[in-house]
């Protein structure tokens, strides 16, 4: 390939990523009421929020269907064909429903509103054409319109639904914001995901406590080096009688105090070189909080201890990934 084709290849990508990421401003700038409407009828929903759309809007839409549902807002996707063969048996009266169609007059999209009108239900179109039948016939309408594809021959959608994409983002992410939706709700919806993982496990449920390279204050080096081998865990903790975290040595801070004291080295006792009061987190803590005290340190392991400093396990961020 020539350089020539090389260069061809990134401005065609950059093009194409700048002309949709300025149709999306621009689409940002036209938000009116109307969006501000739309966030309160599905806030008001009694029933589900029902996504429908046809071919690459229908895409679009059992994405932002599956966004709406994993962020607290019930929803769900409806093929318009299936619909019109069945499926309006889904639609109850209390459901809103959201059709997404660029041009506005999917004929798919369109049999079905009669049935959506004669329901009682709430319609919310999306589309490119404010004058379209589908907008003319909606209660409320989200323009999605754009200047032109990134497509070179301006036909295969692709700003149009990179737009519509937008769009759902944003109603998912305002009604998240009403709704005050938090990480541990996420998390309720995704709990075999490893972020819900962090977020409903607690430290305790994973922290390791048993055969911990737990030493004395008064521990000299040779019994420090034995003890951090068979822990495995690159460190040795050191507690008081009463089982108090006093300090941690790390395999770092034995290295170094090798390389200051030398010949004396095999003098010295744990406390000579330990990191006092180590910070440590108690095992009702969310692990979601555990990494984020290990990546705020930029440490790889952290005690596990009671409120009163009594050490009860460690726990690393290696446990935390799945």
């Amino acid at each position: 390939m020539t350089q020539d084709n090389k260069l061809t290849i990134l401005n065609l990508a950059k093009q194409t990523m700048n002309s949709e990421a300025d149709a999306l401003k621009h689409t940002a700038s036209k938000l009116d009421s109307n969006f501000t409407e739309a966030v309160e009828a599905i806030l008001s929903c009694k029933g589900k929020l029902i996504v429908t759309g046809m071919g690459k809007s229908g895409l679009v839409g059992r994405k932002i269907a599956a966004t709406l549902a994993s962020t607290g807002t019930p929803s769900y996707y409806m093929h318009p064909g299936e619909a019109f063969h069945g499926d309006l048996g889904t639609i109850s009266q209390g459901d809103v429903i959201l059709a997404i169609s660029y041009s506005g007059e999917t004929e798919e999209v369109l049999r079905i509103v009669p049935f959506i009108t004669q329901n009682g239900n709430t319609l919310i179109s999306m589309t490119g054409n404010p004058a379209s039948s589908l907008a003319r016939h909606s209660h409320i309408h989200l323009d999605i319109a754009v200047e032109s594809e990134a497509c070179i021959l301006h036909l295969a959608p692709t700003t149009s639904t990179t737009v519509q994409m937008a769009m759902g983002d944003a109603l998912a992410v305002t009604l998240m914001k009403m709704r005050n939706f938090q990480a541990v709700d996420f998390a309720k919806f995704h709990p075999g995901g490893s972020l819900g993982r962090r977020l409903l496990l607690n430290v305790g449920n994973l922290m390791r406590s048993e055969e911990l390279p737990i030493v004395s204050t008064t521990c000299n080096t040779t019994d420090m080096i034995h003890t951090m081998s068979r822990g495995r865990l690159g460190m040795v903790i050191i507690c008081d009688e009463g089982g108090t975290v006093v300090g941690i040595v790390t395999d770092g801070d034995m290295r170094r105090a090798m390389e200051e004291h030398k010949e004396d080295f095999f003098k010295i006792t744990a406390l000579d070189i330990a990191t006092r009061n180590p910070k440590f987190i108690t095992p009702e803590a969310k692990l979601i909080e555990a990494e984020k005290m290990m990546t705020d340190n930029k440490i790889t392991s952290l005690l596990v201890a009671d409120t009163e400093g009594r050490l009860q396990g460690v726990i690393q961020i290696y446990d935390l990934k799945i």
